[in-house]
């Protein structure tokens, strides 16, 4: 069953133009189903590299006259090459095509890994444009539940749907099938690394997942690259490539510190949340529901970080995303800016205290405002 994207829209927008369209997102967040779901009210064809058929088709065309190219691959006024990074050269061969003039609309997707996708925006640069696709938004999630009325949401249904997306997460598969703890431990054992291993960046994922295994315990603390290195017993400039490739790959995400004033606040430090729970929850193998786990309060902070984030991306809104943290131990969780505007979030699970909402407040002039469950849904979607 297709569940509807917010990204459509802007997929359908992009085709309003001829500038080359590069899909990017995590692998297994639906980027395939969402394009053939285009391609079924837009004629025209799917090409995917990862395919031995259609690599060969797609070097016979590479080897043509673009026209010739364009009608060998595929009939309509849409064409799609998806899993693109498997060939370094598309980005180059589709620059041939645009310059020609085709008269198609290509889109290349793929995962975002080793940045093949951002060295196909550098070849087609001022000819492209880029959008991103992550796990289901908890809105897309929720438009696609019977009981769901936007001027009505019902409160047991909700809270019964918000405890299985912080336990399984919000992966397409995942919402859809009947057993995610399976499919979420098959896809951390070998699908969510398989970038890197195929391309020889990381020679054995023994420690890259002792990485991410640290990585998930620290959840919604700052991070000490040292530390790690010492556990893992390995470099810090091993350590810090292995975190590099796993923001690539978005897996994780880094969360800066916020800053105005170094000298009394904390600008070097970072934490690291996983775009997913359930990806999360896997890598430890630990699926217990909410009343019987001591990580809940982490648990939710990662998904209301990670849910901002992907709307972010999602939606394009071209805000910054921080933590802050004094030293005299003042912390907000979330601090949200762009050029228009600064929030700040507290986020807990339960109705506790503000604890640092006067120290904020009177450091930038703006409101901390807590988020959560009851009031999650009216925070991440305003």
């Amino acid at each position: 069953m297709y569940v509807p994207r917010l990204l459509e829209k802007g997929v359908l927008k992009t085709l309003e133009n001829k500038k080359v369209l590069i899909l990017v997102g995590a692998r297994q967040v639906g980027k395939t189903t969402l394009l053939k779901k285009i391609i079924s009210e837009v004629s025209g064809t799917i090409i995917n590299l990862d395919i031995e058929v259609d690599k060969a088709k797609f070097l016979s065309a590479s080897k043509m006259d673009p026209s010739d190219a364009i009608n060998f691959l595929g009939n309509g006024k849409l064409l799609v090459i998806d899993e693109a990074h498997k060939d370094s050269d598309a980005g180059r061969i589709v620059k041939g095509w645009y310059d020609y003039g085709v008269n198609k609309k290509i889109i290349l997707s793929g995962s975002s890994s080793l940045n093949l996708l951002d060295k196909f925006a550098e070849s087609l640069a001022g000819r492209n444009e880029k959008l991103f696709l992550t796990p289901f938004l908890v809105e897309e999630v929720l438009k696609n539940q019977s009981w769901y009325n936007e001027n009505l949401v019902l409160k047991d249904q909700l809270a019964s749907l918000i405890d299985k997306l912080l336990i399984y997460g919000s992966y397409p598969e995942v919402v859809e099938t009947e057993n995610p703890e399976k499919y979420l431990l098959n896809l951390t054992s070998d699908t969510l690394l398989c970038d890197l291993l195929q391309e020889g960046l990381v020679k054995t994922s023994n420690t890259i997942k002792r990485l991410l295994l640290l990585l998930a315990y620290q959840v919604g603390s700052e991070v000490s690259i040292s530390e790690l290195s010492r556990s893992l017993e390995i470099s810090r400039l091993t350590v810090e490539k292995y975190i590099d490739l796993l923001e690539k790959i978005y897996v994780i995400f880094r969360l800066p510190s916020y800053s105005s004033n170094p000298r009394k606040e904390i600008t070097k430090s970072q934490k690291i949340y996983f775009w997913d729970v359930g990806i999360r929850n896997a890598l430890i193998n630990e699926f217990k529901m909410l009343e019987h786990r001591i990580d809940t309060g982490a648990l939710w902070e990662n998904f209301v970080i990670a849910e901002f984030a992907k709307s972010n991306l999602m939606k394009e809104k071209h805000e910054n995303l921080y933590f802050w943290r004094t030293r005299d131990g003042s912390e907000v969780d979330l601090v949200i800016k762009n050029s228009n505007y600064l929030k700040a979030y507290e986020i807990k699970w339960g109705r506790g205290k503000l604890k640092s909402i006067n120290a904020f407040k009177n450091r930038f002039g703006v409101e901390v405002e807590l988020i959560n469950v009851s009031d999650f849904i009216e925070k991440i979607t305003s």
